[in-house]
């Protein structure tokens, strides 16, 4: 299992980088929120050799327009992954299985040379989702321990804790398998 994290504005850029293979950068939320830290987390997980990826996190609504703004931000490097946040919203609201499809398939049009994922927790996953539709793979969140979550699916990405920062495994056996998969859209 390889380590990663992933990192929003309520992170430091200066963040440690040690024993990480990855790192995510919360890229976008909506259609008119940009992480102020965007610019710096992502050099300081390039300059470290990580592999990148950003995520957007899904309001209801204006797919298409949510969509090209997430491209229109995140920046654009082949071999990095996206991901579309799927949870509830600070309104607590969430969007539809069907809006959460269009996104990562109106995503993966936009841009053919990335691969495009899902991140969900464990009950979206099981009580939520009726598609099992995560595009090119699954990130799941469950709090148990690293690289055991309590699912049937496979998984990609797992975020075991938050304490004291989203910590993550990938189910790769190494850096360099990382790399080629996400290389391979």
């Amino acid at each position: 299992m390889l380590r990663g994290i992933d990192v929003s504005a309520y992170q430091s850029s200066s963040y440690s980088t040690e024993g990480l293979s990855f790192v995510f950068v919360k890229a976008t939320e909506g259609r008119t929120y940009v992480n102020p830290k965007l610019s710096a987390q992502t050099k300081r997980a390039r300059d470290a050799g990580c592999v990148v990826g950003f995520y957007h996190f899904l309001w209801p609504g204006n797919l298409t327009a949510q969509a090209e703004y997430f491209v229109g931000k995140a920046p654009e490097k082949a071999g990095d992954i996206l991901a579309v946040d799927w949870e509830t919203t600070g309104d607590g609201t969430h969007a539809s299985n069907a809006e959460k499809d269009r996104f990562i398939r109106k995503v993966k049009e936009l841009r053919p040379n990335n691969r495009v994922i899902l991140y969900a927790n464990r009950n979206y996953w099981l009580n939520v989702d009726t598609t099992s539709y995560a595009g090119d793979g699954l990130w799941i969140a469950d709090y148990v321990t690293a690289g055991k979550p309590r699912i049937q699916a496979k998984w990609r990405f797992h975020q075991y804790t938050n304490d004291p920062l989203d910590k993550n495994v990938a189910d790769f056996s190494t850096k360099a398998a990382l790399r080629e998969w996400a290389a391979d859209a």
